[in-house]
């Protein structure tokens, strides 16, 4: 499952290479900016593709129109009614908070028979369609030029990123994203169409759209029907609107149309989508840190809070169902990293990465004078990293601890009311006005992903790993607040946080209209803990920007001198992923693992019922069964195989964020969705192995035929214009 939250809990650096191509691109790896595909359009002719690169580069036309962001994961349009396709996965949160212990959606699945049926998919549920894109480098160096530190370089930058968005989002209806390249040598503006009242119209039940579960996650053979459908609706005069019953579907330029081809091994396949974060031309020394600490500590905190969690939920099915989604989510990142830890050392990633660094400082020094200001970057930035690592410990921890349910409400309300104080375009990100619907949408999903005991539970867990922690690394406040060193005063504070009134809806809303003088006056036991600890808070913010600050001259520098050195090479330079528009390619194939095991690239239906134990996470429905028994192929089973295929894997390169992009033919024909990668692939966000790197996807005949013959859903079917059952 390739979704996967950038959490608090992450702690490696968000870097970027140079968007520039030397030599010959090959298919399979690289994440490639559109505007880049006219310069590759050599191999990917050589790969199958059939449009002109131009007709891709074209971000608002067709094929590419059709693809849009969820702001987490990919989806893309597939009906001129503003149908939405993604994967179940992803869909899965909108899932959660219309279920309840009566009626699980989660468990038996979600069917709207017409439009008036369909169900809000949540308060923050945003589909974003790009409308433009605008490099705006110059303005934004120059600002930072002109500041006279690193805290006011940090500041400059968010001062000129709040302009330009300010000014880029007057016209109503549209959000815009500053996206920074080569770690500031480029910036980019933007602009997407924020359709804000989205819809569940159907998922199918978990034990198709999650057949697997966790014991196959990232694993190949695979055999998960992860898909669901949304719809986009927009205000009567066309303009996005929040949701209202007379709000009618979205209408888009273009959509995606289901392939006529049955997609066969060998096949070119291409995947347009929103790439979280890949790392692959990180300082050996963020590496090291990344795989010694950050991926087993964090890891082993998301398996301690998976038990808790579990184990109270087997005696509290609200609990269970309030928390699905959190847990589902760790358990994806928890896996993540197990598997890129495992991939560091099957190929020795480590070495590799100090290896490629060592060449590109002696390629420097061999520059004399000219390579002196890169070697001098690097030296700052090692020097950066060994600060933050000075107290990695505290602020893995403190914040966890102060985002914490009714805590972590509690910071965030109080923040908002200093925020409020000042004029709009002075406060920090996330506390403007146009974030507050946001904000609002998050305090009343609480209300579905919040219970009391839980709550209180994570807060033990958080404050015990703050009592671990050595002294140096201790938080006064916190420790004034606590009054002591044992369990006892971990008792006496979730004694005095049980109290809170913040576990209710209405009173966090209201809250949001307070003043600092409120809360400082406010006697509620979160609240009292969020003033106590704000000025360590802002001043904790402050180092960081300082550093920030720092960087902002040393990234850019030497990630050019990376870029450089490759090109000196002659080989092609393609960017880190930063959750901005990307288009992979390759073709279709499977892979042979380091056992020597061959893998097919294809999965097919009776693999489901032969995988099937009865029991979760492999208990297809009954309905399911019965048709494979009576081969009840609907007329979309595979020729060469002689039934449906299920799952399909390809040799592209992708990450977190690419959950629901759309695959495509090389006519830009829907084929299926991607949805995961392979067990021996999820290290490449740092390192990319080519023989062993492939993504997997979810057939659209396999989504076609559930919908036909297991779940059924004619509109569906019938408004994406495929043909009836044979």
């Amino acid at each position: 499952m390739l979704q996967m939250r950038y959490s608090i809990l992450a702690m490696a650096a968000t870097l970027f290479v140079a968007c520039t191509v030397a030599g010959d691109a090959r298919a399979g790896e690289g994440m490639w900016v559109p505007q880049q595909l006219p310069e590759i359009a050599k191999p990917l002719r050589k790969a199958g593709l059939k449009l002109k690169a131009e007709q891709l580069a074209d971000l608002t036309g067709d094929p590419m129109g059709a693809v849009v962001s969820l702001g987490g994961c990919t989806a893309s349009f597939v009906s001129p009614q503003g149908l939405v396709v993604t994967n179940h996965h992803c869909a899965y949160g909108a899932i959660q908070l219309n279920s309840t212990p009566e009626r699980n959606l989660m468990q038996d699945g979600f069917n709207a028979p017409t439009p008036g049926d369909e169900v809000s998919a949540g308060p923050n549920a945003r589909i974003y369609a790009l409308d433009s894109i605008r490099d705006v480098t110059e303005q934004v160096t120059a600002a930072i030029a002109a500041a006279p530190d690193a805290l006011g370089r940090t500041r400059a930058l968010e001062n000129v990123e709040k302009q330009l968005v300010a000014d880029c989002e007057a016209e109503d209806g549209y959000r815009c994203r500053l996206y920074s390249f080569a770690g500031g040598n480029t910036y980019r503006l933007f602009r997407n169409l924020e359709i804000r009242d989205v819809r569940l119209v159907y998922a199918p039940p978990g034990s198709i759209g999650n057949y697997g579960g966790e014991v196959d996650n990232w694993m190949w053979p695979r055999h998960t029907g992860d898909f669901s459908f949304y719809r986009a609706y927009v205000g009567k005069d066309g303009k996005p609107a929040a949701f209202a019953d007379d709000n009618v579907p979205y209408q888009p330029r273009h959509w995606l149309k289901i392939a006529d081809r049955p997609l066969e091994p060998g096949d070119f396949v291409m995947v347009a989508g929103y790439p979280g974060r890949t790392a692959r031309y990180a300082l050996a020394e963020e590496f090291d840190e990344t795989a010694d600490w950050t991926y087993p500590t964090v890891g082993q905190h998301y398996k301690n809070l998976i038990a808790l969690v579990e184990a109270a939920g087997k005696d509290d099915p609200d609990v269970a169902v309030k928390y699905a989604s959190t847990v589902r989510g760790w358990q994806n990142a928890m896996k993540n990293y197990d598997g890129q830890l495992e991939g560091f050392r099957r190929i020795d990633a480590a070495a590799a990465k100090q290896a490629e660094e060592a060449a590109v400082l002696e390629w420097l020094r061999g520059q004399g004078e000219k390579g002196k200001p890169a070697l001098d970057a690097h030296a700052r930035l090692v020097e950066l990293d060994e600060q933050a690592r000075a107290h990695r410990e505290r602020d893995l921890v403190f914040g966890q601890l102060r985002r914490t349910g009714a805590i972590g409400a509690a910071v965030q309300l109080y923040r908002l009311s200093i925020e409020r104080a000042k004029p709009d375009a002075e406060r920090e990100p996330g506390y403007q006005e146009r974030d507050l619907p946001a904000f609002e949408g998050g305090l009343r999903q609480m209300e579905r992903r919040y219970e009391p005991k839980m709550d209180r539970q994570l807060q033990a867990y958080w404050l015990r790993e703050y009592l671990k922690l050595p002294q140096d690394q201790r938080v006064a406040v916190v420790d004034e607040w606590l009054g002591g060193d044992d369990e006892r005063a971990i008792e006496r504070a979730l004694g005095k946080l049980a109290r809170t009134d913040l576990g209710i809806t209405d009173i966090r809303l209201n809250l949001m209209k307070s003043d600092r003088a409120a809360f400082e006056k406010s006697r509620d036991p979160a609240i009292r803990f969020a003033v106590a600890i704000m000025p360590t808070l802002l001043a904790l913010e402050e180092e960081g920007k300082a550093r920030a600050g720092d960087a902002l001259l040393a990234r850019p520098l030497y990630l050019q001198a990376v870029a450089d050195y490759r090109k000196s090479k002659g080989e092609h330079v393609y960017p880190d992923a930063n959750s901005s528009l990307r288009i992979t390619f390759g073709n279709v194939m499977g892979y042979t693992k380091a056992d020597g095991s061959a893998q097919a690239p294809f999965t097919q239906l009776e693999q489901i019922a032969a995988k099937a134990t009865g029991e979760a996470p492999f208990d297809p429905p009954q309905t399911l069964l019965d048709a494979i028994a009576a081969k009840n192929y609907g007329g979309l089973e595979d020729r060469k195989l002689g039934t449906v295929p299920v799952n399909f894997m390809a040799d592209l390169d992708i990450t977190g964020g690419n959950s629901g992009s759309p695959a495509m033919d090389a006519h830009g024909r829907l084929v299926g969705l991607v949805f995961d990668m392979n067990w021996e692939s999820v290290s490449s966000n740092w390192v990319f192995d080519p023989a062993m790197t492939r993504v997997i996807g979810v057939d659209q005949r396999y989504m076609r035929w559930i919908m036909q013959e297991v779940f059924p859903a004619p509109q569906v079917l019938a408004e994406l214009g495929v043909p009836e059952k044979e």
